[in-house]
This record gives C-alpha cells, sequence and structure tokens, in this order.
C-alpha cells in the first residue's frame, strides 16, 4: 500500500504545484482558463486519439462492462437524489448535487494516471467509464435542468444534447480513433509522433491545471460538500465494485480499472456546468475542493486494494 501512496503521491503534487501557483497569483485565473483549454482542445484530445486508433471497438466495448457501471453509478446518483429530495432542494440542485456524487475528474486525472499506475492497457476501460459518464450522465444533468425550467421535455432540449456531445472534443476524439482503427489504417510515423509529443503535454498540463483552478475556489457549506465527497471518493468505488464483482461478473482487470477510475475526484466539468446554468456553483467549488484533497489519501487505498484483485 505504501508503494502504491509513493506512485500516487507525484500526481498530487503536481497538482499541489499548481494550485500554489495560483494561489500565490503567478497563475491567474485567465492563464488557468488557457491551459484548461488546451489541455481540453489538443493535448488530451490527441492522447485519446492515439489511443483509440489503436483499440477496435470489439477490444473497447464490453455490455457487462458499461451495465455494471451504470448500475453502480445509478444506485449513488439515485441516493443522492434522494437525500437531496429529503433536504427539500429543488430539481435543479439536486440534479446537479447528484452529478458531484458520481461523476470523476477521469479526463484530466483518470487517463494519465490510471494508464501509468495500471498499465497501458487501461486505457480501454477509462476511456469506456469517460463515454458513460459524457454520454449518459453529462446528458441526463442537462436534460433535468432545463426540462426543470421550461417545465417540460422538448425536441429542443434534446437537441441541444446531442449538438453538446457532438462538440465535446473528447467523444470526437475517442471517435475518431475508434473510426481510423476500424478502417485499419495504419498511423503514419510522423503523425504517430505528433500525436505522442502533444498528447504527453497533457498529464502535466491537465494536473498543473485542476490545482491552479482549485486555488479559487472556496469550501462554503463544508456538511453538504463533504457528503457528495464521500458519495464520490468511497460510495461509487463501493457501489461500482458490487456490481462489476458480485452481480455482472466483469473481468478482474477490467473490473479493477472501472472501480479504481471510480474513485477519482468530483470533476471540474460539473463547476462548469453548474456556473454555465447558476445552479449551486459554490457547493460544486466546495465538493470539489475537498474530494480532491482527500483523493490523495483514498484513491491510494483503492487502487492499492484493485491490485489484488487481478
Amino acid at each position: 500500500m505504501q508503494d502504491i501512496f509513493f506512485q500516487t503521491l507525484p500526481f498530487f503534487l503536481m497538482i499541489g504545484l499548481g494550485f500554489g501557483a495560483g494561489r500565490t497569483g503567478f497563475f491567474n485565473a485567465e492563464a488557468t482558463a488557457y491551459l484548461t483549454r488546451f489541455v481540453f482542445y489538443f493535448a488530451l484530445s490527441a492522447m485519446l486519439f492515439r489511443f483509440a486508433a489503436n483499440l477496435s471497438l470489439a477490444e473497447l466495448f464490453d455490455l457487462n462492462f458499461v451495465l455494471a457501471y451504470l448500475s453502480g453509478t445509478a444506485a449513488v446518483y439515485i441516493l443522492a437524489s434522494v437525500i437531496a429530495y429529503l433536504r427539500g432542494v429543488n430539481v435543479e440542485e439536486t440534479a446537479v448535487e447528484a452529478q458531484c456524487a458520481v461523476i470523476g475528474n477521469v479526463g484530466f486525472l483518470g487517463v494519465p494516471m490510471l494508464t501509468l499506475l495500471m498499465g497501458a492497457e487501461a486505457i480501454g476501460p477509462v476511456m469506456l467509464v469517460l463515454a458513460v459518464d459524457l454520454i449518459v450522465f453529462g446528458s441526463l444533468i442537462v436534460i433535468l435542468i432545463t426540462g426543470s425550467r421550461d417545465g417540460r421535455m422538448s425536441i429542443g432540449i434534446l437537441g441541444s444534447v446531442t449538438i453538446g456531445l457532438l462538440k465535446n472534443p473528447m467523444i470526437v476524439s475517442i471517435s475518431l480513433g475508434l473510426i481510423w482503427s476500424a478502417l485499419e489504417l495504419p498511423v503514419p510515423g510522423p503523425m504517430n509522433d505528433f500525436l505522442a509529443i502533444l498528447g504527453g503535454a497533457a498529464t502535466p498540463c491537465a494536473l498543473f491545471a485542476i490545482g491552479a483552478s482549485l486555488a479559487s475556489k472556496s469550501a462554503e457549506r463544508p456538511f453538504v460538500a463533504g457528503w457528495l465527497s464521500t458519495c464520490k471518493l468511497l460510495l461509487h468505488p463501493a457501489t461500482v465494485a458490487i456490481a462489476a464483482l458480485a452481480i455482472f461478473s466483469v473481468d478482474p482487470y477490467a473490473a479493477s480499472v472501472m472501480i479504481a477510475a471510480s474513485a477519482l475526484p468530483v470533476a471540474g466539468n460539473v463547476y462548469i456546468l453548474a456556473q454555465h446554468y447558476g445552479v449551486a456553483p459554490q457547493r460544486v467549488s466546495a465538493s470539489i475542493l475537498i474530494s480532491t484533497t482527500l483523493a490523495l489519501i483514498t484513491v491510494s487505498l483503492v487502487i492499492g486494494w484493485v491490485t489484488l484483485i487481478y
């Protein structure tokens, strides 16, 4: 377990470096926004495309894997929603809180960290988790918030969700990579080197950007944020583990990657959505700050445990 902690420590030290740079003002909010945009649209997209281009859809897609992750995630999503309802929270805020409880930082933190710690074979399961998060739960929060405000569901809502997915560079890069793989096209040497260099920037830049973005966040309403962080760091990987190992009999290695991905702290894109719709951004901000701080310990413990599975 100590070895796992020291393996994960450099990733969180990079986050800490970004946090220090942001907190001291050396790296201001505008610089953080541009660095995040570079990672999101260029570096991470290059990494995902290169990984996907070397996979086949048959290797990537596993129905039992998807069902296990969906059911385990849905259980925590429903629990967080019920608790919010019992507290008298409206539909919009309930959707945001439920999103905090289940959506982890798979893109910026999970892809680089888990592929390095658990092996290159982890990229398939990680990308499948990322795709489910973006397509299913990323769409669900938009549908719930927009539908609640309009008072009904409409074709326009579904259209805007579809457009949003088509504009998401992570979805686009994974899809294009799989198409490239399906066509059995070789990746030319110069193109592969270009993608490797650009994708190599994703890990340090993404981690630094996470830390710098945390510098502007505060732990307001810590009780609720603490509850949501508990859901994300502990309950989510626990329910996913039960679904993957006890119910759907997912391959042990794939299950271990899924569980590790489920243990990641609250994703920054939840804050972007909360801020965009004006729904509880401070609550999300606090959840991201608390869960990322605690993740140094909890993620190490979860990864240490899942390595015993395979």
